[in-house]
Parts: C-alpha cells; sequence; structure tokens
C-alpha cells in the first residue's frame, strides 16, 4: 500500500489546532496545498534518484503526542541542555548571559518568513509543525560550553522548525542528538544564520531508532567573515537523509560541511549539500566518509555553486566510501556548478574496500580478523571526525562510533 498525499492533506484539515495568528493559519494552508501537489519525490526526481522511500510511504504518520520527557541520554559535555520529546520542548528554556533558549510555539506572534517551505517535505513541516527550539547567541559572546539539544521520538511523526542564530563576532558550538524508539518520522528544519565575524560550529549525531525515518534540512546563511562549521553522524533509522543548503553572502566567510555514516543491515542514508558561493573570496572544505556494511546502501550527493561574483572563491569537496559487503551500496554524486573566472574548485570520489595488504598485516601480528577489520574502519571513519574543531563535540562522537564499531565486531565474531 502506498500512502498518497491527499491522505496528509485531509489529516491537515481534520485535525484540531488551537488558536492561531492569521499569518500562521494562512502559511500552513498554503504549504499543505503545495504538499498536496508536489508530493513525495520519486526516482524521477534527479536529487532522490537513488532514494527508496517506501518505508515512509507505505504508512501513515500522524502527529506524535506529547511526551512527559525523554530517555537519559549521555551527554557531551555540562553545558545548557533542551530536550525536545516527540516533538515539544519539554526542558531547557533558558534565558541566559549571551544565550537565549526557547521555544518555537512561544515566538509565533509576528510572522516568521523563513518557515515557507524549500522543498515538498519542507512544506508539509510548515503545515504541521508543533514546535521546535530557537537558539540565539548575543552578538560578541563567546560560549565556553556546546549547547545540547535532544530529539527523542517514540511514536507517529515529529515535525519540528528550528532557528539558530550566531550574533555578530560571537562564538559557539550546538550539539544536536537524535534519538528514540519504535516506528516514527522525524520531520527536522533548521534555519540558520552566521553574522558578520561569528564562529558557529553545528554538530548532529543522527542514531534514531531502527525503525526510524529520519530527514532534516538545515538552511544556513553565513554572512562577511563568519565562520560555519558542521559535522554529521549517522548512524541510526532505516531511512534517513540529512541536507545542508548553504548560501555565502558575505566576503570572507568560510564554509565547513562535513560528515560520515556508517550502516549495516538494509539500512539507507543519505547525505545532500548543496553550498552556494554568492561573495567573494570565500573558503569552502567539505569532507564526507561512508562506510556501509552487509545490504546497506549509503548516498552522497554534493555540490558547489559558484556564481559570477563569487571570485577568488576556494572549495574543495572529498567523499571517500568503503564498502565492507559484496551486497552494500554506495552511490556518490559531487558536482561543480561554475560561473566565476577567478577560483580555485576540485572534487573527488572514491569507493573501495578495505586494504586488503594492510588487513593481512594486522592478521600476521597476531590480530583476530574482526579485530583487525574494525582497527582499519576506525582509522577511515575518524579521519573525517579530525576536521570538528571542537574537543567535546569530537570525543562524544567518537565514542558513538566506538559503540558502533563494537557491536559490528560481535557480530562478524558471532
Amino acid at each position: 500500500m502506498r500512502i498518497e498525499p491527499a491522505a496528509y492533506l485531509d489529516y491537515f484539515h481534520a485535525a484540531v489546532r488551537g488558536a492561531e495568528p492569521q499569518w500562521l493559519a494562512e502559511l500552513r494552508e498554503r504549504s499543505i496545498q503545495r504538499f498536496a501537489v508536489e508530493g513525495f519525490p520519486t526516482r524521477h526526481d534527479e536529487e532522490w534518484r537513488f532514494n527508496d522511500l517506501r518505508p515512509l510511504t507505505s504508512r501513515m504518520f500522524e502527529q506524535a503526542p506529547a511526551l512527559a520527557g525523554a530517555a537519559a541520554w549521555e551527554r557531551a559535555g555540562d553545558g545548557p541542555l533542551m530536550v525536545l520529546a516527540n516533538g515539544f520542548v519539554t526542558e531547557g528554556e533558558a534565558e541566559l548571559p549571551g544565550l537565549g533558549l526557547e521555544a518555537i510555539r512561544n515566538l509565533l506572534r509576528e510572522p516568521m518568513p523563513e518557515l515557507e517551505g524549500l522543498t515538498s517535505f519542507a512544506a508539509l513541516n510548515a503545515a504541521l509543525f508543533a514546535d521546535g527550539f530557537s537558539i540565539r547567541v548575543a552578538p560578541g559572546q563567546v560560549l565556553d560550553a556546546p549547547v545540547e539539544i535532544l530529539h527523542w521520538t517514540e511514536a507517529g511523526a515529529a515535525h519540528t522548525r528550528n532557528r539558530i542564530l550566531a550574533g555578530a563576532g560571537s562564538t559557539a558550538t550546538i550539539i544536536e542528538s537524535f534519538a528514540g524508539k519504535g516506528e516514527y518520522w522525524t520531520n527536522a528544519v533548521t534555519d540558520i544564520r552566521v553574522e558578520a565575524g561569528a564562529v558557529l560550529r553545528h554538530i548532529k549525531l543522527q542514531a534514531e531508532g531502527a525503525d526510524a525515518v529520519h530527514l532534516a534540512v538545515n538552511r544556513v546563511e553565513i554572512e562577511a567573515g563568519g565562520r560555519y562549521e558542521s559535522f554529521v553522524l549517522v548512524l541510526g533509522g532505516q531511512l534517513s537523509r540529512h541536507d545542508v543548503v548553504a548560501t555565502v553572502t558575505g566576503a570572507g566567510a568560510k564554509c565547513r560541511v562535513n560528515g560520515a555514516y556508517l550502516l549495516r543491515g538494509r539500512q539507507e542514508a543519505t547525505i545532500a549539500t548543496l553550498i552556494d558561493h554568492a561573495a567573494p573570496g570565500c573558503e569552502t572544505r567539505e569532507v564526507v566518509k561512508g562506510v556501509a556494511d552487509e545490504q546497506s546502501h549509503g548516498i552522497f550527493q554534493g555540490k558547489f555553486r559558484v556564481r559570477r561574483e563569487a571570485q577568488k572563491t576556494d572549495a574543495v569537496q572529498t567523499n571517500k566510501n568503503l564498502l565492507l559487503s559484496a551486497e552494500a551500496q554506495i552511490d556518490t554524486k559531487p558536482e561543480l556548478e561554475i560561473l566565476a573566472d577567478d577560483v580555485k574548485c576540485s572534487h573527488g570520489a572514491t569507493v573501495g574496500d578495505l586494504d586488503e595488504n594492510a588487513l593481512f598485516y594486522l592478521r600476521s601480528r597476531g590480530i583476530e580478523e574482526a579485530e583487525a577489520r574494525a582497527m582499519l574502519i576506525r582509522a577511515f571513519a575518524t579521519d573525517a571526525l579530525d576536521t570538528i574543531s571542537d574537543e567535546a563535540a569530537r570525543l562524544y562522537l567518537d565514542r558513538h562510533v566506538t559503540n558502533w564499531l563494537d557491536n559490528n565486531k560481535a557480530e562478524v565474531s558471532g
């Protein structure tokens, strides 16, 4: 059975919502009508031609009910923490020195133009979202500890709308962790602005439950002299996709968009990026690594766009992948669209298996095969983690990579 977009249109109109500002009600109606027309992407859509959306389209995901709180979760540090349970902020709202943490549901009195959907899924998000988080870092503020956001979901659909503002000259690290249990759909849209001279490190751990669907879009604007560093580690979910759409709008800005996925079973995961260079003298570096075992499917789609006015752009994209099984699959699609003539841009992609010589060397030193394979996979994956400049965030993700490898060794040994 395939769920048609009209089912969500009917669900939207049947839902009971409290009193909302007129601008929001109109936005929701426009958004659900857009989704009803555009529907779910298919393999005929170029940006989705590698994706199998049947885990999403084979059943109806209604709005997740509110939860009192989240399960216990290991933290990266001892800084501010906000928790969203089934898509609703349940704890963590605070006004701290130089930092504001708020629930989006409390900020909807005035129009928010950024809520307009970028894709059909973002449009559905705009129609159905109930909550999300807002982070404001004051101009010039330097946060010593990461701000952590925990998303915990147990049922239904959690459509969250989020916002991060890094004020001019500020420095901050945001760590988002996604986890849960049961059959559910996370559909998250986050709007991010890095103002002039600010440094924002945005780290994401996707460790969703085994039966979950995870779709997320980060829309980023980087102003003059700003620096945006992002990293996504994908470990969980049966179907997941993480999109970054970043526009470099100010001269001298820097963008770091990195990530890794470690997959097994029948997981499918996509990391897709579009970095749009719209100002001169900017620098972008992108490193994405993938590991696919058993019957899993990893996908990377990365595009650099350089507009005519973006002279002196320096952009490098690297995608490297390991296939650990004859049944695993990797699709990689790097792209360059360059309209300026004074630039340095390059991209490269590789897909291969473990180095047999290195594996033989380790086995010849008395190391068991499962341990030797884990050592080589770890070296491959943690090379990507080295791009993370915040130590607490790097160690946090490293622990999760270690856990994944330990579980993989146990399965190989068994």
